[in-house]
């Protein structure tokens, strides 16, 4: 009950930019990010690239736990929504 204020609704958007994240880092943030979602919950990604191999990593990892949809390709600024499902 203590962290009901984190969660105001099911269908909460998360942004996250990881452009500002250390790439070394970014995998492991990313992984954090989505283990963090309930589901219902989406995390809108952005990056400088398409991350075609950390899509692998995710579909290998959650499976059909987590939706994936691209929102934009544009090039520099690749948005894409990691839906939580239930």
């Amino acid at each position: 009950m203590a962290n009901d204020h984190l969660h105001l609704q099911a269908d909460q958007l998360y942004p996250f930019d990881a452009r500002g994240v250390a790439r070394r880092f970014r995998h492991s943030a990313i992984f954090g990010a989505l283990d963090s979602l309930r589901p219902g919950e989406t995390m809108r990604f952005c990056n400088d690239h398409d991350p075609l191999p950390l899509l692998e990593q995710l579909r290998t990892r959650y499976g059909a736990g987590v939706e994936i949809s691209y929102v934009s390709r544009t090039p520099g600024e690749i948005v894409i929504d990691f839906a939580r499902k239930g």
